[in-house]
């Protein structure tokens, strides 16, 4: 039985019942079709059911943009506009069958069609060769793609499946997860990585910050464009041993290895190593139940010194204005993790309040496909 408060009651049961009312007089097929047959109800009717047939159709779309990366007609467009008949050949595919996919690029506003009957790029189709590590999640998505084909099991929670498999470090004890698997994640992760450390470092300035903690750092992406921007600002990275040998490379490569100490060990085990005066969650918190997260934000403050700052970014959901990309994509993507959840950004808050973090700043989202940023500080 619900509590007494999430019971609703006086104005606000009725608002609820009235709304019930409304959904089922508009579920009835004898209003439809009456609706369909008056001017203004046929335009709604209309809108409404494109729209519905679009949410059905949309994993049909979704894999015909798998179909084009997986089949490389997009880089093959890049060097230039070529017939179907020809790309088919090149793949040993049915022509009518190539014909089909460059036809449904074209319907997704990917693909244009030439007067000579050539394909060539759409605008957004290169786009999508421009984003780092684009291709690499739209290919990683095949995966989620085969967790979300029983949603109904996914979210009763019945049965493995791949995306926990592929992300070991949220389900297995930290020693149980090898050098090759830390490897392989931090690869697939750090292409994806640059966006995200884009836009925080927009969201958020590390001016007067002397050293940054990046726990959970993989392999150092954010640090590296971090420490780029804030040529006076020193660097720490913690994450699984399995993770340093690519975290050196890349730092090294940027030629800031010299202002960086790198800590292998997990945020599990133990308090976090003391020194910074910031201490960034790029990512981390949505792959960890609350339990976990609420012990890593308490180590967070335990290991700040009065005024230290607090920054966390990811993709975040449940807000009162629902969002595509958290409360669709983000959401089931952390639920087939395993542990994982999309959070509010008012969840965000609650819970670094709770670990005694004050002051908190929700930052204007400008791709909340990407991420989003919170920041708060701990005050003396």
């Amino acid at each position: 039985m619900a509590a007494p408060s999430d019971v609703p009651n006086g104005p606000e049961r009725a608002a609820g019942s009235s709304r019930g009312w409304f959904a089922r007089l508009v579920a009835k097929p004898g209003v439809q079709r009456l609706a369909a047959r008056l001017p203004v109800g046929a335009a709604i009717a209309r809108r409404d059911g494109a729209k519905i047939f679009d949410i059905m159709q949309g994993f049909v779309a979704s894999q015909v943009l798998f179909a084009l990366v997986e089949e490389d007609v997009l880089q093959d467009l890049l060097d230039g506009p070529d017939l179907a008949v020809e790309m088919a050949l090149r793949r040993n595919m049915p022509a009518d069958r190539m014909e089909a996919l460059l036809q449904a690029g074209l319907a997704l506003g990917l693909l244009v069609r030439r007067r000579d009957g050539q394909f060539s790029l759409a605008r957004r189709g290169a786009a999508i060769l421009g984003v780092p590590g684009l291709t690499d999640m739209i290919r990683h998505n095949a995966a989620f793609y085969r967790d979300m084909s029983d949603p109904s099991a996914l979210l009763r929670g019945e049965g493995g499946t791949e995306l926990a498999r592929i992300w070991p470090y949220v389900s297995e004890p930290d020693d149980a997860v090898s050098t090759a698997e830390a490897a392989h994640y931090s690869e697939l992760m750090a292409r994806s990585q640059e966006l995200v450390a884009e836009d925080t470092l927009g969201a958020v300035r590390l001016k007067g910050v002397k050293t940054l903690l990046d726990v959970g750092g993989g392999s150092g992406v954010f640090l590296a464009a971090a420490l780029r921007r804030n040529r006076g600002l020193r660097g720490m990275l913690l994450d699984l041993p399995g993770v340093m040998p690519q975290a050196e490379d890349r730092l090294g490569q940027g030629g800031s290895s010299d202002r960086v100490a790198l800590h292998p060990g997990s945020f599990r085990d133990g308090p976090l190593p003391p020194g910074a005066d910031a201490i960034s969650l790029i990512r981390v918190l949505y792959d960890h139940d609350d339990a976990t997260v609420r012990d890593l934000l308490s180590k967070a403050y335990a290991a700040l010194p009065p005024g230290g700052r607090l920054i966390i970014s990811e993709p975040m959901a449940g807000a009162a204005r629902p969002d595509r990309a958290g409360d669709l994509y983000f959401a089931f993507y952390t639920m087939a993790m395993g542990t994982g959840r999309a959070r509010s950004p008012a969840r965000i808050v609650a819970l670094c309040e709770a670990a005694g973090f004050e002051c908190p700043v929700v930052a204007p989202a400008r791709r909340p496909y990407v991420t989003r940023v919170v920041t708060c500080e701990k005050r003396a």
